[in-house]
């Protein structure tokens, strides 16, 4: 028999907060460190060889900041503390947890999940022009919308401008039923889900009829130059290489870019190169521009999706 160690919680809800619901994330800690974890009330009971109950201590305690305060903890949480600890990269790990972008409607706090997230954030705020590249999940869309809704709310910009290719439409919207909006939106729908976890619907309403945001397809963005404004180009890999120079060139003053995309998921014809690899392989070397890549273990989405991803890589190798 090993040894056993016991961890108090303060609160039952910090308890609930590591163990995750129902108790995944006891499971996931389990086949982390090969120790057993047991929770009895509030209290972590650990139990193993020596050095595997140092390292479940180790990584109970590097969550702390998360479930001290009632944070739900998720699979990506434990494994990107996991990493911290096994490359002995416990002060960016900390980091990490500080930097809070914003807060949901709800109250919950919005964080990069990991370190290529933060990478990702921190390349943002830095860089006039961002791309980032990674299969679904990882938070690419998600993470530019916070930054951008932060910045236009602190009065950083005037604008923030959501635009995506209708490439399933083919970009002639006039054969689907409605009127222009009601035409775009099946397209535009993620950078709305962005908005309305940090925004009330109402405010997003007001602020689209001010033209403070604005949700459009890339087509509407041709001829313009964008002043003062928050971009972000969604689903770049379904744009072609002159649609990407077109909206590459509307960049005005005293505004940022961010490009995302997947390039293994483009709905381009066989035949057409993506204008987000044309774009990287064209601007790799130019001064400003900052370059990002998500793999599978950025998914931040139910775990299955990481399996999803990881399954598909393996088939189309």
């Amino acid at each position: 028999m090993g040894k056993v160690l016991t961890i108090p919680f303060p609160t039952p809800d910090s308890a609930i907060a590591l163990a995750g619901y129902p108790d995944d994330n006891l499971k996931l800690l389990s086949q982390q460190t090969g120790a057993k974890f047991v929770l009895r009330g509030q209290e972590l009971m650990i139990s193993g060889t020596d050095s595997q109950i140092e390292f479940s201590e180790q990584l109970v305690r590097s969550l702390e900041p998360l479930w001290s305060k009632g944070q739900s903890i998720n699979s990506v949480d434990i494994l990107t503390a996991c990493q911290a600890l096994n490359t002995q990269s416990q002060d960016d790990l900390q980091d990490l947890q500080r930097d809070v972008l914003a807060r949901t409607r709800r109250g919950e706090e919005i964080r990069a999940k990991t370190f290529r997230q933060r990478q990702y954030v921190q390349a943002i705020r830095s860089h006039d022009l961002t791309f980032c590249s990674g299969p679904a999940g990882t938070g690419k869309t998600f993470l530019a919308a916070v930054v951008g809704v932060q910045a236009l709310l602190t009065n950083q910009y005037e604008r923030l401008i959501l635009t995506r290719p209708a490439v399933e439409a083919g970009e002639r919207l006039g054969f689907l039923p409605g009127d222009l909006q009601q035409k775009i939106d099946p397209y535009l729908r993620p950078l709305y889900d962005a908005l309305h976890e940090l925004t009330d619907p109402e405010k997003i309403t007001n602020l689209m009829e001010r033209g403070v945001i604005e949700v459009a397809p890339l087509a509407y963005m041709r001829g313009r130059t964008l002043n003062n404004a928050f971009v972000i180009l969604d689903e770049a890999q379904n744009t072609t290489p002159a649609q990407m120079k077109m909206v590459l060139t509307r960049l005005g003053l005293r505004s940022k870019m961010v490009v995302t995309g997947d390039t293994t998921q483009t709905d381009l014809p066989m035949n057409q190169q993506s204008g987000l690899s044309a774009a990287e392989k064209i601007l790799r070397h130019v001064e400003g521009i900052a370059f990002c890549h998500f793999s599978k273990s950025d998914v931040v989405r139910h775990p299955l999706v990481q399996r999803i991803v990881e399954a598909y890589e393996e088939y189309e190798k």
